[in-house]
């Protein structure tokens, strides 16, 4: 293993470590885990979750292009598009388990609080440094797989929502090997020195992600 794959390893740890949310942050997930949260709140992070899944695939998809063929930050969003589409299949069991029909998802409305996430990842797109934007939403990340983790977990034991419910949360909650090694690549493209000045926009773009991301929880919690 190289010294510069090291130091990416290390860069993506310490962000992710700095970025890690409060307790405060999030809302909604501590009242989904004690029962408190409304069938509609939960609803409603289905239906916003299909606008963001759309948004965040044709980023992803636009973002390795940006890189260019071959590239390893190429790869690490071509593995993220493909992910944002098993996500979207698993997403129509936790819908029905919301209660939500066909016809309710379509006349959905999305909030401008829930949508400010994707936005920003599409302005990503458009203008971050492929190196600095994977290590922005790695670190990002790790703190979404640790929400949807909860979420399945009382989802389960507080709404009796089957496997197959759950099975959204749980595709996020998982071990990734794979991605996480293409995620250390795509970084170590930037991290030039052992200071990682090629992806310093990375803490940057992963602190407002991280805003983003606690905005789209709250703006859901009753």
């Amino acid at each position: 293993m190289t010294r510069q794959t090291r130091t990416a390893k290390d860069i993506i740890a310490a962000t992710s470590a700095a970025l890690a949310p409060s307790p405060d942050d999030n809302r909604l997930v501590p009242l989904v885990e004690s029962g408190k949260a409304p069938l509609s709140a939960l609803a409603g992070l289905a239906l916003e979750q299909r606008h963001i899944i759309a948004a965040d695939r044709r980023a992803f998809l636009f973002l390795a292009e940006r890189a260019g063929r071959g590239t390893p930050c190429a790869a690490f969003f071509g593995s993220l598009a493909e992910g944002e589409a098993m996500a979207l299949e698993r997403l129509a069991a936790y819908e029905s388990a919301c209660g939500l029909t066909p016809e309710a998802v379509g006349q959905y409305l999305p909030r401008a609080g829930c949508q400010a996430y994707p936005a920003y990842v599409a302005w990503l797109a458009l203008n971050g440094e492929p190196p600095s934007v994977a290590l922005a939403l790695t670190a990002n990340f790790a703190a979404w797989g640790g929400y949807c983790a909860r979420m399945a977990a009382a989802l389960r034991g507080r709404y009796g929502f089957s496997d197959a419910a759950c099975g959204f949360f749980d595709f996020f909650a998982g071990p990734a090997p794979e991605l996480d090694e293409r995620a250390v690549a795509a970084v170590a493209a930037g991290s030039d020195d052992a200071h990682g000045e090629g992806v310093g926009g990375g803490a940057h773009y992963g602190r407002l992600l991280q805003r983003y991301e606690s905005m789209f929880w709250n703006t859901l919690a009753p």
